[in-house]
C-alpha cells in the first residue's frame, strides 16, 4: 500500500510544488553556529584515522576514564550555520518557499549566516549573539553540546524593541504559515511567545498554521515546561497550532502531562500523538523518530514508516528537514499520511546527501522510494 501511496505522492507533489513560490513562511527566532565533529578512536597516519562509530562506544570510553584523566582527539569536519529557524528555513527555501527569517544572528550578522541570509527573501538579525553547538555525530545519532548563556539577552523587552518597526507583523499578515523554534535554549522564550500571542497574532485576520519546534526540553524544569505548554495551548486562539516533536521530546512532554511514554512503534507513537493533541487542545501534534513518524489531529491519528538510512552522511538537522517537508505538506493541503511521507522523504534525502532537496529532487526521491530503490 505504501509503495503506491509514494508513487501517487511523487506525481502529486511534482504537479503541485510550483504553487509553493506563492506561500511565504515567517520563522524565528533561534540561530546557532554549529561545529560538526567526529571523535577519533584510533589514528594510524597523518590522514588516516578511525572514528568512534557509536554513542555507546564513546560512553564506554568515557566511563573507562572515570577516576583518571584521558584525552580523545576530535576532528571538526565543518562549521555550519544552524539552529532550527536556520535549518527549517534552508529546507523550505530549497523547495522554492519564500522564507522571512528573524533570528539571533549577532550584530553584525555572524559570517556563518551569510549564505543563509542571501537565500531568504528577508533575513533580520535580532542583534543577540547566536548560540554555539558542538555536534558530535555517530552512526546511531548525534550528541550536541551547546553554549547558550548569551541567549538570555532575548527578553520580551528586547524582542518588542526589535519588532517595533512593524515589519514582523506585516510579514506575518502576508504569510501562509508561521514557525516558532527552540523554546528550550532561550530562558525567556515563554514570555516572548506570550507577548507575540497577545500583541501580534491577535492582529492576524485569519488563523494561519503555526508550527512550533521546542527542541529537547530535558534540561528545563517541569514548572517551566508546564507554563510553556499552557502558552502553546493559548496559541490555538489565534492560529492553527502544530506542535512538532521528536521521540525524546514527545516523551518528556508526555511525562509532564502524565501521558504514557511511547516506544518507536506505530501503535504507541500514534496513541501518544493523539493523547498529546487532545490534552493540549491544539490543531495537530506530529512526532518524528528515526524510522517512523506519526501525527494526530481532531480527525484521528496515523503513523508511517520512513526511508531509514543506517549510515547517514549527516544527521544534525535531519529533524528540521522533516519539519520542512511536513510544513510543505500543510501548505499544499495534503492528507495526514502524505504530510508524514513528505516530511520523511525530506529527512531521508538530507541524511543521504548532507543537504536539503530541491522540489524536483524530492519528487524524484519519493518516486525511487516507491520503487524500493531507497
Amino acid at each position: 500500500m505504501q509503495n503506491q501511496e509514494l508513487a501517487d505522492l511523487a506525481a502529486k507533489f511534482k504537479k503541485e510544488f510550483p504553487r509553493l513560490e506563492q506561500m511565504p513562511v515567517v520563522s524565528g527566532f533561534d540561530a546557532f553556529v554549529d561545529e560538526i565533529i567526529s571523535v577519533v578512536e584510533e589514528r594510524s597516519g597523518p590522514d588516516e584515522w578511525k572514528p568512534v562509530s557509536t554513542m555507546t562506544q564513546l560512553a564506554e570510553l568515557i566511563a573507562a576514564a572515570a577516576g583518571k584523566s584521558s584525552l580523545r582527539e576530535i576532528i571538526v569536519q565543518r562549521i555550519n550555520c544552524g539552529g532550527c529557524t536556520v535549518n527549517l528555513g534552508d529546507g523550505l527555501y530549497s523547495l522554492g518557499i519564500p522564507v522571512y527569517a528573524f533570528a539571533t544572528m549577532g550584530e553584525p550578522i555572524h559570517s556563518a549566516f551569510k549564505e543563509f541570509a542571501a537565500k531568504c527573501t528577508s533575513c533580520v538579525s535580532l542583534e543577540v549573539d547566536p548560540g554555539r553547538t558542538l555536534a558530535l555525530e555517530f552512526t546511531d545519532g548525534k550528541y550536541m553540546l551547546s553554549s547558550v548563556t548569551q541567549l538570555a539577552a532575548l527578553t520580551p523587552e528586547h524582542l518588542e524593541k526589535k519588532l517595533a518597526d512593524g515589519f514582523y507583523l506585516d510579514c506575518c499578515r502576508r504569510a501562509r504559515m508561521l514557525a516558532l523554534t527552540n523554546w528550550s535554549m532561550y530562558p525567556h522564550m515563554t514570555e516572548c511567545w506570550e507577548k507575540l500571542n497577545a500583541e501580534v497574532f491577535t492582529s492576524l485576520k485569519e488563523r494561519p498554521p503555526l508550527f512550533i519546534d521546542l527542541v529537547d526540553p530535558s534540561s528545563r524544569t517541569e514548572t517551566d515546561i508546564s507554563r510553556m505548554l499552557q502558552t502553546v495551548s493559548r496559541f490555538e486562539q489565534n492560529t492553527q497550532t502544530i506542535l512538532g516533536l521528536n521521540g525524546v521530546e514527545a516523551n518528556v512532554i508526555a511525562r509532564v502531562l502524565r501521558i504514557p511514554e511511547a516506544k518507536e512503534n506505530p501503535t504507541e507513537l500514534s496513541e501518544q500523538a493523539a493523547a498529546l493533541q487532545k490534552k493540549l487542545d491544539i490543531d495537530t501534534v506530529v512526532i518524528h523518530c528515526v524510522k517512523l513518524a506519526a501525527m494526530a489531529n481532531a480527525d484521528g491519528s496515523v503513523a508511517v514508516a520512513g526511508p531509514y538510512c543506517p549510515n547517514p552522511k549527516k544527521s544534525t538537522g535531519a529533524g528540521d528537514r522533516f519539519n520542512a517537508g511536513f510544513c510543505t505538506g500543510v501548505l499544499l493541503g495534503l492528507t495526514p499520511r502524505e504530510k508524514l511521507l513528505l516530511g520523511s522523504a525530506c529527512s531521508g534525502f538530507f541524511v543521504r546527501e548532507a543537504r536539503s532537496a530541491s522540489a524536483e529532487e524530492l519528487s524524484q526521491f519519493i518516486k525511487e522510494w516507491s520503487l524500493g530503490k531507497i
